[in-house]
């Protein structure tokens, strides 16, 4: 059996490593401390912002850790990421919403980037 971790020191472990890889992240909006789900904004800092979330299914892989995907096919503008967030934080309260900035990648949650 895997042991997977709470959602808040999930947060805070990505937080500290995102600081350690020279990227600042922040939380946007706190959900439940043991199993809220999440989604990361990654700011590209050129006006655009991706949105990754869990995907459909299962939000965990075989080893207990998580699993994103890109909820936006192309960057787009910060308004129409955060119309994304409000919408699903409609149908969660629990969600969990965190801010990284990335220039060139997803911050390590997507496979093949950093």
């Amino acid at each position: 059996m895997t042991t997977r971790l709470k959602t808040e020191l999930w947060v805070q472990a990505f937080l500290r490593r995102c600081q350690g890889d020279g990227m600042f992240g922040a939380v946007l909006h706190r959900g439940h401390a043991e199993a809220g789900a999440l989604m990361v904004v990654v700011n590209h800092l050129d006006g655009t912002c991706s949105l990754l979330g869990p995907p459909p299914g299962p939000a965990y892989d075989e080893d207990g850790n998580r699993v994103f995907e890109n909820r936006t096919a192309t960057p787009l503008p910060w308004p129409d990421v955060d119309a994304k967030i409000q919408r699903a934080r409609g149908f969660d309260d629990d969600l969990w919403v965190v801010e990284v900035e990335d220039k060139t990648g997803f911050a390590g949650l997507i496979a093949g980037s950093r």
